[in-house]
């Protein structure tokens, strides 16, 4: 059967079923191969965690040292999110993986030897983009190999991976700390990175390229090559020529850069992702994963005890991330977890803040109090936000920009997380995390308001049929009527 959507007056037609056997299992080896780029990208951004207060005394710096070695490596994420986006589109996804563990390597071993605060911000910069092409490089290239059945949960794989990253940096920080003594531990801690950048770029040497980016280039006879790798020759041929159909009618309309934000269907879904990702952001997930340590010790948990107790954070967001990815992300629409998640996030936050204005410093029962309830806020965020977050903007776009304005969209996320992490230990220095967490959670409020009004919902459908609906103006359909996944159209 098909289903009219709309628009043009296009059909959504059905596709063959996905069945078990080799194809799903090379596609399984793909995205584990490609998530090393999200585990390089949660260690670096969780070492900092506990590397800072070794680092300060070894480099000597105060507090807007410590939030300019967090948010040089955001600056650098800001623009490698609009250097990859670029990259992406035009040198293909698999190159630019390859590309990001090198530059990954460069950094690590920047930091690692740095002599002084200037060359450890040069290094992190450095960093800084490898995870901000990263960071939309792999999404996209999962979303790109996986059946629409599960998009959802391939292509949040990567957000698993970052939290298995930043939780195994906690661990790792935690035991370097207890082991080794001196101001140079931080190094220690940060040549770990190394490891899995080489298992990223020698791994990538077997994976093939996205079907759809080498579709965009021309080379049908290779993407239908690779389609077939990870589908039955039947669902490879039916997915494809969907995708020659969308291919065809963009090439007509010559879309791909700056000049598409002028057609109004297109900015709208730009300006749409950009708030998404501001909103991400400011749900406070980099907050805790960069500064937790910091933030329990302000709690009342003393020097030693909480970077072992920080370690509660890392968990909880790795559970938080596995029921996502293995139960909700493709069982739920991505539009009402994400809603639902910005509701919770909230909550948590006007928590957080009614027990710091209310219960005495140097009460043991604060310090619990404000771990447990972190802990909740990160479970919620990354049950129903940070994954479905990731997955839609590696959806919402049409294929000859997909890269390029998932660039844009990343960018604007990862200088709402700068601006974030820069001044967070300078307004909890000031006025405790009080205030932080109040200034938070007024923006959660207008947060839940956007979510609720604009954001249009990108599952149960393919990749080619959402394009179509949004060129039509139809940006709510799957809020009246969500089709079930897997289970043809």
């Amino acid at each position: 059967m098909s289903e009219a959507i709309g628009g043009k007056g296009a059909t959504e037609l059905a596709l063959p079923p996905l069945r078990p056997g080799k194809q799903q299992r090379r596609l399984d080896v793909i995205a584990i191969v490609a998530t090393f780029g999200g585990f390089l990208f949660g260690y670096d951004t969780g070492v900092i965690n506990g590397a800072l207060t070794p680092m300060q005394k070894d480099l000597g710096f105060g507090s807007v040292g410590e939030g300019f070695v967090t948010a040089t490596l955001l600056v650098g994420a800001a623009i490698g999110a609009i250097v990859g986006g670029r990259l992406i589109d035009g040198w293909g996804r698999k190159k630019t993986i390859q590309l990001n563990a090198f530059i990954f390597l460069v950094g690590t071993f920047g930091c690692v030897f740095a002599p002084n605060l200037d060359v450890l911000l040069v290094a992190r910069f450095i960093l800084g983009l490898a995870v901000g092409a990263a960071s939309q490089a792999v999404p996209i290239y999962l979303s790109e190999m996986a059946p629409q059945e599960r998009r959802g949960s391939l292509g949040g794989r990567n957000e698993l991976a970052i939290v298995i990253g930043q939780m195994l940096a906690f661990i790792i920080n935690a035991i370097i700390g207890a082991t080794f003594h001196g101001d140079n531990v931080w190094r220690y801690m940060l040549v770990v990175c190394a490891i899995p950048a080489f298992a990223l770029f020698f791994g990538m040497l077997r994976m093939p390229e996205s079907p759809r980016w080498l579709m965009s280039k021309g080379r049908e006879d290779d993407a239908l090559a690779v389609m077939m790798e990870v589908r039955t020759e039947d669902r490879a041929r039916a997915e494809m020529a969907e995708v020659r159909r969308l291919a065809e009618e963009e090439a007509e309309s010559k879309t791909g850069g700056w000049s598409d934000l002028g057609t109004p269907w297109i900015r709208r879904l730009v300006i749409v992702g950009a708030c998404l990702g501001i909103a991400q952001q400011f749900s406070g997930v980099n907050a805790l994963m960069y500064y937790g340590t910091q933030l329990l010790k302000d709690a009342g948990f003393s020097d030693s005890a909480a970077p072992i107790a920080n370690i509660a954070n890392g968990v909880t967001a790795v559970i938080g991330g596995a029921l996502c990815l293995f139960w909700a992300v493709d069982k739920f629409s991505r539009k009402g977890l994400i809603l639902f998640g910005v509701i919770a996030t909230t909550i948590s936050q006007g928590l957080i803040t009614l027990a710091a204005f209310t219960i005495p410093d140097g009460n043991t029962f604060k310090a619990w109090l404000i771990l447990f309830l972190c802990d909740m806020m990160l479970f919620f965020i990354q049950l129903t936000l940070n994954v479905p977050v990731w997955v839609c903007l590696s959806e919402m776009f049409p294929l000859r920009i997909r890269g390029f304005a998932t660039g844009l969209c990343i960018f604007v996320l990862w200088s709402a997380d700068c601006i974030l992490v820069f001044s967070f230990p300078i307004v909890v220095g000031a006025w405790g995390i009080k205030m932080m967490f109040l200034i938070l959670f007024v923006i959660g409020l207008a947060i839940i308001w956007f979510v609720r009004n604009f954001l249009p919902n990108t599952s149960g459908r393919s990749l080619e049929v959402l394009e179509e609906h949004f060129a039509a103006g139809d940006f709510l359909i799957n809020d009246r009527a969500t089709p079930a996944v897997g289970h043809g159209h």
